[in-house]
This record gives structure tokens, C-alpha cells and sequence, in this order.
């Protein structure tokens, strides 16, 4: 088990416990250092982890705290966008916005450091206009022809559908509000209720992709239908 492993799971322990409750503030980053005796990245990067899992909050100039639950809803797969809205509206593209190559830092809490990636944005559009914005990070370690992918002919995730079986999945949603870029592409104003949809795949314990998908609220809602066990 690596050092950033073993500080999230004993930072989850003490959540899960009680000995840390909800709002509750965690040891600040360089305190952990000592602790732990390693460097303030691995820390990071083990905070950040948590951070993606809903079970802490980082509040600006104030520290790391424990969060409080959220209500949580379970989505089953990974949902080929493009179909859902061509169905929706008659019609569906991707529009590619940029395209770059660079080398993971840590912040992501997904890939190891120093990992190549392929870090892609842009929108997927409906008959009526643009219904997502997507940030998208691809690990050229795992997946190497992702490098030279059109993405302009096929949206990044129907590329990866298609090409990458994955193995586990982590799916987090929220409400919040339009941020600048999504605000801009997705043409409302900002703080706009939208729905994003955080994604992360896995393959073999390798992490695939980790995506943010920021949908107008007004044209995306999400439907599951359960049978009783049993049944």
C-alpha cells in the first residue's frame, strides 16, 4: 500500500468511526507531512481523493473539513451521451474545443504523476443547442492510441466505449453552479443551475479517463428504473 493510500483510508477510518464527524476539521496538509513522514504531494494527493469521494471539503483560508452526506443517487452504467441526445432531440455532435498533451501533477488523484495524458474539452450539442460541456483527461499509459484519436469525428467518449473495456467505474453528481467556460459554451449566464456529472474508469486497477460533464439543467434530468430483488 502506498503512503497516499494509507492516509486516505485512515483519514476514511476515523471518518467512518465517528471519531471525526461531520465538520470537523482534519490536520492541516503540512501537519500530515509530519506525521506521515513524506513529502506535501502525497498528502495532496491523498486529500484530494477524499475530496472526489464526498467525504471531505476543502474551504478556502479556512482548512480541510469533514463533509457532511449528501443524498446520493446510483447511476448503473456509462451512457453513450451522444445516443441519449440524439434520441432525445433527432440530432447530436461533438464539437471539439481543444486538444493538448500534457503530464499529470498529482491534482487529479487518479493518475500516478508524471503520467501523459490527453486532455480534451469540448461540447456536446442537440437540436436544440448545447446540452454539455466536457473536461476530459485520457492516460496515454493505459490507452495509447487515444494520442492520435480524431476526436473532432467521434466525442472522446464514444471513442473510448468502443475501444477500452473498463472494469470499475466511480460516478459522482452534483448540482452546482455554471462556471465560466460552461457558461460560455453551453450559451446561459453564470451561476446557471446545471447538473455535473464527474466520471472515473478503470481498467485492470489503471485509471482510463476522469471526465467532467457540465449539463444545462434545463435539457438533461436522470431516470432509473429498479425491479425488486427477486423479481
Amino acid at each position: 500500500m502506498t503512503i497516499s493510500n494509507r492516509i486516505g483510508r485512515d483519514i476514511e477510518a476515523r471518518i467512518a468511526s465517528g471519531e471525526w464527524p461531520p465538520g470537523h476539521r482534519i490536520p492541516f496538509e503540512h501537519e500530515l507531512v509530519i506525521e506521515y513522514g513524506c513529502a506535501r504531494a502525497t498528502v495532496g494527493k491523498a486529500l484530494t481523493n477524499l475530496v472526489r469521494a464526498g467525504l471531505i471539503e476543502r474551504r478556502r483560508k479556512a482548512g480541510t473539513f469533514v463533509a457532511y452526506p449528501h443524498v446520493q443517487s446510483a447511476i448503473l452504467d456509462i451512457p453513450d451521451i451522444g445516443k441519449a441526445i440524439a434520441e432525445r432531440t433527432g440530432s447530436y455532435r461533438f464539437a471539439l474545443l481543444s486538444s493538448r498533451i500534457v503530464t499529470d501533477d498529482g491534482r487529479s488523484g487518479d493518475f500516478a504523476v508524471g503520467t501523459r495524458l490527453r486532455h480534451v474539452t469540448g461540447v456536446h450539442h442537440g437540436k436544440d443547442g448545447p446540452f454539455a460541456f466536457e473536461d476530459r483527461l485520457i492516460s496515454l499509459t493505459c490507452v495509447p492510441e487515444a494520442a492520435e484519436a480524431d476526436f473532432a469525428a467521434q466525442s472522446p467518449g464514444e471513442w473510448l466505449l468502443a475501444q477500452v473495456p473498463w472494469t470499475q467505474a466511480r460516478h459522482r453528481i452534483s448540482a452546482v453552479g455554471a462556471g465560466t467556460d460552461a457558461s460560455h459554451h453551453l450559451a446561459i449566464s453564470r451561476h446557471t443551475p446545471c447538473l455535473l456529472v464527474e466520471r472515473s474508469t478503470w481498467r485492470a486497477g489503471n485509471a482510463v479517463t476522469v471526465v467532467g460533464q457540465t449539463f444545462r439543467g434545463d435539457r438533461f434530468d436522470l431516470v432509473a428504473t429498479f425491479t425488486p430483488e427477486g423479481r
